[in-house]
């Protein structure tokens, strides 16, 4: 069996690795939940343990990398609440050990928000308008940004021709074509005025919610892309509640920064790019043995065919009208 780059990635080498950033580990490891990288909680000598981030290999360059870092550290400077990596006496924010990547956090507690109240949607607003705030006043020269065409016309063909099977693949075909033309018409309108550095990866899980308070973590995904990216993953429910809650949303947004709302009709067209993007997203990280273990359900013929029904449903959403501000 081909051996996998994190193959090589033990608890003993991961200590030593953190030891070599200059801290003197514990030896408690605790393992986190994540697919993309490795996240350890790693217990110090005397002090608080730390989180250590190791970055998947050939993902991203050492200038995005840093790019992100800065980002992050930036809105720490403004005391945004996110999680920013540590910076060593020397100003370094990103480590090499034996060929990986890797940062340093510090552990924070927390819980999801949760979505069902208003209150935690407003302060939520308020946060992404603070985060976006900064996020427009420079501009990303690294990361990517949101593409259609990398992230539905590049994943649609990378899934033709490797996964989808054979009596699904006219049905995906005919049906991710016609998807891919309309989500190109409606992305189309968005321009260069209307994009700005973002998190990337805006849900729940990547928010830990403490005394009233959002803290935002895991930068990992941040990229240039209009403001709606960050708010329309908190949208669930019939289409009242969603008008409910992206209204609470801007409501607090609105209070630090200003808010489009010709954005709304980009909700099912990012959406859209989601769905497929997540999909090609884990058949291009089927190498990876965490990932048969983690999503067993995957690349079944009856995934394939549920995740051709969600995109007939996506098609019927593209084809509403966009949500309102009440």
């Amino acid at each position: 069996m081909k051996k996998h780059p994190y193959d090589s990635l033990t608890p003993d080498m991961v200590i030593d690795a953190v030891e070599s950033a200059g801290y003197r580990s514990d030896a408690r490891l605790l393992a986190l939940n994540s697919y993309e990288n490795r996240v350890y909680q790693v217990g110090i000598e005397d002090a608080q343990p730390l989180i250590a981030k190791f970055y998947r290999p050939e993902r991203w360059s050492e200038a995005q990398i840093l790019e992100e870092h800065r980002f992050s550290l930036d809105l720490q400077d403004a005391e945004i609440s996110v999680v920013a990596p540590l910076v060593d006496d020397a100003g370094n924010t990103l480590h090499l050990y034996r060929g990986f990547q890797f940062a340093l956090f510090p552990r924070r507690g927390g819980y999801p928000p949760e979505l069902d109240n208003y209150d935690n949607l407003l302060v939520l607003g308020r946060t992404l308008g603070r985060i976006h705030g900064l996020g427009r006043s420079d501009t990303f020269r690294e990361r990517q940004a949101i593409s259609v065409d990398r992230m539905l016309g590049e994943a649609r063909e990378f899934l033709l021709h490797n996964f989808i099977p054979r009596d699904l693949l006219p049905a995906y075909e005919s049906l991710s074509k016609d998807l891919l033309d309309i989500v190109i018409g409606i992305y189309a309108e968005v321009g260069e005025q209307d994009t700005i550095r973002i998190h990337g990866d805006c849900h729940v899980g990547n928010i830990l919610w403490r005394d009233d308070t959002a803290h935002f973590v895991d930068f990992d995904d941040c990229c240039t892309g209009p403001a709606i990216q960050d708010l329309w993953m908190f949208l669930s429910g019939e289409r009242h509640e969603r008008q409910l809650q992206i209204s609470e949303l801007v409501e607090g947004y609105s209070e630090f920064c200003d808010f489009d709302p010709r954005q709304l009709r980009w909700i099912e067209a990012l959406r859209t790019l989601r769905l497929t993007n997540y999909a090609a997203w884990l058949a291009r990280r089927w190498d990876d043995p965490a990932f048969p273990r983690s999503f067993t359900w995957f690349n079944t013929e009856r995934y394939w065919a549920e995740h051709i029904l969600e995109l007939r449903e996506q098609m019927s959403a593209l084809q509403e009208e966009p949500l309102q501000l009440l």
